[in-house]
């Protein structure tokens, strides 16, 4: 059981990390897009990259943090059935729906994969006037996905030692092991 609760601490914190470091895109984002609206309005002199890069930023920011909003339990759940269960149930329940996040996830990573290659095998940009590489944006697909993916195998492996009665789970307002 050590090895078992060292793997969920490990993607918990991978993910934590990531998910502090992805947070701090908000902050660019706000400022490249606050350098949009000067060059446009104090100089007269608008800019096509400020947005683009707003987007691609966004997007990074969007699918890295699935794992650690998964982590910190912040996806959305049917609550008003859920939160009547017992601990053991949620977990069971968790554990047969589970299925269907690795369906979906594995999905994502495969054909995200796909589209990431042929990104990056045709070292694809944007065709704007700017044309900034789109490969490292598409790159980040898979990798986010695979993340997402061992996040939800760290939760498999933590509904299955709840539901055996192995690990007690913590509490609904408790933050995530960091």
């Amino acid at each position: 059981m050590p090895v078992l609760y060292a793997f969920i601490n490990g993607v918990t914190r991978l993910n934590a990390w990531i998910g502090r470091i992805a947070s701090l895109l908000i902050f660019a984002m706000f400022g490249i897009l606050l350098l949009g609206v000067f060059y446009r309005y104090a100089l007269d002199a608008p800019t096509v990259w400020t947005t683009e890069l707003t987007q691609f930023l966004f997007g990074l920011y969007a699918v890295l943090s699935g794992g650690y909003v998964m982590a910190h339990r912040g996806h959305v759940n049917v609550d008003i059935v859920y939160a009547r269960f017992s601990p053991r149930a949620r977990a069971v329940l968790d554990i047969i729906t589970s299925v269907l996040f690795f369906l979906f996830t594995g999905a994502v990573l495969y054909f995200g994969g796909l589209i990431a290659w042929e990104s990056i095998d045709s070292m694809e940009t944007t065709y704007s006037s700017w044309n900034p590489p789109v490969y490292p944006f598409k790159a980040a697909i898979p990798v986010a996905a695979f993340l997402l993916l061992l996040q939800g195998l760290a939760k498999l492996f933590e509904d299955i030692a709840i539901a055996l009665g192995r690990m007690t789970p913590e509490p609904d307002n408790a933050e995530h092991r960091p």
